[in-house]
């Protein structure tokens, strides 16, 4: 799974560009023109190739091991880029630190902290903002009288993720009560001179459904290009994670159900009923992946079930996690939604080419 270290958040004028790709990705008469044009391309490469002079060839060769060098390169900028990512997670830590007060009430901000100016289009006048005010402050009065002030930010953790879709899937109805209990996200780099990988550490609040106040999930990852397929290099690739052990409290575990099932006895015919502890479905799986072999071979649903958990993981440390109030807003959704709808009109547009 090729996964690029960053998925940062593009300018305006990038996103005016992104909308207008998938404007013209969804234009039959554009994708038809470029489907002609490919399918006139398929084939001519290699044939062209044959036709080459065999002194051509060897200079064609020369040329791709020179690519191969140039691969090697890019892999050592990516472990720069790696290097510099641990640097700037040192800088951003002390900042979401405050945002973990601030959520589980452990620090109250400032009235000049609180303070945020309104995009120009959305700016009242001053008479109808004072007016807004008073009225907010009866609401807040009245609120004050009919119950205790919430604590923190309540259930910011658990409305992140069920404002995103990638992680609102995985949620079950028994999942929540728990994830109102998770107070912190936290992405560690791996130690310099180390190999290169991440962990994510999810901070809980002490519960009644399991003894841990921190559970964890690393990814390993590896910037080199394939010795076998050096030209699919395309930056660092998650080669495998390990989860942890939750330690349920009796009777607690989500990620088991029981089930009653008949069974029939083939000699005496009689009908007994068996209690069997199965799977269920659950968010907190995702601390429980499969085992990759040494030899890599996996059968296709633990295939696909890693290749979704990197997409989580990777998406956790590169979104969730530095942009989690605008996720908890909703206001980073929109971003979101344009780049899904860019890559499925290009998905679609590759299908429909091959």
């Amino acid at each position: 799974i090729m996964l690029p270290l960053w998925a940062r958040v593009e300018p305006e004028s990038s996103s005016r560009a992104r909308q207008l790709t998938v404007q013209m990705m969804q234009n039959p008469q554009i994708l038809a023109a470029l489907q002609e044009r490919l399918d006139g391309l398929v084939g001519s490469p290699s044939g062209y190739m044959e036709s080459l002079p065999k002194v051509v060839k060897r200079r064609v060769n020369a040329l791709k091991n020179l690519q191969v060098k140039c691969a090697h390169i890019e892999a050592k900028f990516y472990e720069e880029v790696h290097e510099l990512e641990r640097k700037y997670a040192a800088l951003y830590q002390p900042l979401f630190d405050k945002r973990s007060d601030i959520v589980k009430a452990a620090y109250e901000p400032t009235e000049e902290e609180c303070e945020w100016k309104a995009d120009e289009e959305e700016e009242l006048t001053v008479s109808k903002q004072e007016e807004m005010k008073e009225k907010a402050k009866v609401e807040e009065e009245k609120k004050d009288e009919e119950k205790e002030d919430p604590k923190g930010v309540p259930e910011f953790w658990l409305t992140v993720f069920k404002n995103v879709d990638l992680l609102s899937d995985m949620l079950q109805e028994h999942d929540e009560p728990i994830l109102k209990h998770l107070q912190d996200i936290k992405v560690k780099f791996s130690d310099p001179g180390q190999p290169m990988s991440f962990s994510l550490e999810f901070n809980f609040e002490p519960n009644e459904f399991f003894t841990n106040t921190l559970l964890t999930k690393t990814y390993k990852m590896r910037s080199e290009p394939d010795e076998n397929d050096p030209f699919s290099f395309d930056g660092p690739e998650i080669m495998g994670c390990t989860g942890c052990t939750i330690d349920w409290t009796k009777g607690k575990n989500i990620t088991l159900k029981t089930i009653k099932k008949k069974q029939k006895h083939k000699g005496r015919g009689t009908v007994r009923t068996v209690t069997k502890t199965v799977p269920n479905d659950s968010f907190f799986n995702f601390f429980t992946p499969p085992d990759v072999p040494e030899s890599g071979d996996l059968d296709e649903d633990s295939e696909a079930v890693l290749a979704a958990d990197f997409e989580i993981g990777h998406f956790i440390r590169e979104r969730i996690v530095p942009r989690a109030v605008l996720y908890f807003t909703g206001e980073a959704i929109e971003d979101d939604d344009d780049d899904v709808s860019t890559h499925h009109s290009l998905c679609v547009m590759s299908s429909s080419l091959s």
